[in-house]
């Protein structure tokens, strides 16, 4: 059964939440057995599975990208799902976009994508022709920090996605990829035409190792940003912030809300994702704030995997579901 999105959005700071139903989003499924968006065949989806990912709420994010913009950065890279339905959607700015991730492991895989996509596929075909649990524990044991070439980790970064348990990507405090064998029967390991697809998008994009209020630090009037970090957990077990060593910490919340408040007063469009909490809401006090609800497919319970809510944050010039 699928259920429509509730969209409830106050769009001045103060005003208490207001049921909103733009004529975009009548009807837009949210359960998690609804449809994700449709796109061309040809167009970029995500190259990895990723925990947070915002495939099914691309019709929402889509609405928030404004009319305009100068540049787009994105500085929780993750997936990319955002980045690459906007660069199908919308016409290229005027600056070339500027992704970035504290992952190393991610960005590298991601400039393998852009630099080398032939060189890629070609390492993923060959781990696609040896797949087994015995080769899958022998390339998770592999030290990707040890790789010279982005392809080489680009390929054991995607083949232990595809091919892991449950599509996670968690590392312990040593920076150790510790995910089980999955149980896939016949994983997709290597999607040639997207790989190629998702290249196209990345041409000219700009790709940093850094953390947000770096990779950020230069935002200038005009630019847009979103930014989806790991969200405030709803429960004390409920925390999922394993895709670096040092996690996501609720200073680390304090330091991006502080920053996206520079950056909006800045004249930067800013748009932020997070769980609906009242430690998120009271946390963006001041900002634009509307309610979606999104599927949840992460959690060892699989009854528990519904949809949940989750708050969409705006601040600066660009008007969010007014």
């Amino acid at each position: 059964m699928s259920l429509p999105v509730v969209v409830t959005a106050h769009t001045e700071p103060g005003e208490p939440l207001r049921t909103l139903a733009p004529p975009a989003l009548v009807g837009l499924p949210g359960a998690a057995d609804a449809p994700a968006p449709a796109f061309s065949p040809e167009a970029p989806r995500p190259f990895i599975k990723w925990v947070g990912g915002k495939r099914r709420l691309l019709p929402v994010l889509l609405e928030q990208v404004p009319r305009s913009f100068r540049r787009f950065h994105e500085p929780f890279l993750g997936g990319g799902a955002f980045f690459f339905a906007a660069a199908t959607a919308f016409p290229r700015p005027h600056s070339p976009a500027l992704l970035a991730d504290r992952n190393l492991r991610l960005i590298r895989t991601y400039r393998a994508v852009r630099d080398d996509v032939e060189g890629l596929i070609g390492r993923l075909r060959e781990y696609a022709a040896h797949h087994d649990r015995a080769q899958f524990e022998a390339v998770r044991a592999l030290d990707p920090d040890t790789f010279a070439a982005d392809a080489d980790v680009g390929a054991w970064f995607i083949y232990l996605n595809k091919t892991g348990y449950n599509g996670l990507y968690r590392v312990n405090r040593r920076g150790v990829f510790n995910v089980p064998f999955g149980r896939q029967s016949n994983p997709t390991i290597c999607d040639d035409q997207n790989l190629r697809a998702c290249s196209r998008a990345l041409a000219g994009v700009e790709l940093r190792h850094a953390a947000f209020d770096e990779s950020t630090a230069d935002a200038a009037p005009g630019d847009f940003v979103y930014f989806d970090p790991p969200y405030v957990p709803l429960s004390a077990t409920a925390d999922f912030t394993g895709y670096t060593e040092d996690g996501f910490t609720h200073t680390d919340h304090e330091r991006l809300r502080d920053h996206a408040a520079t950056l909006a007063a800045r004249g930067v469009h800013v748009v932020l994702s997070n769980s609906d909490t009242p430690l998120v809401r009271a946390l963006y006090d001041g900002f634009r704030q509307a309610q979606v609800y999104m599927p949840r497919a992460v959690n060892r319970d699989a009854t528990k995997r519904g949809p949940v809510a989750e708050l969409l944050l705006s601040a600066g010039p660009a008007v969010a579901l007014a």
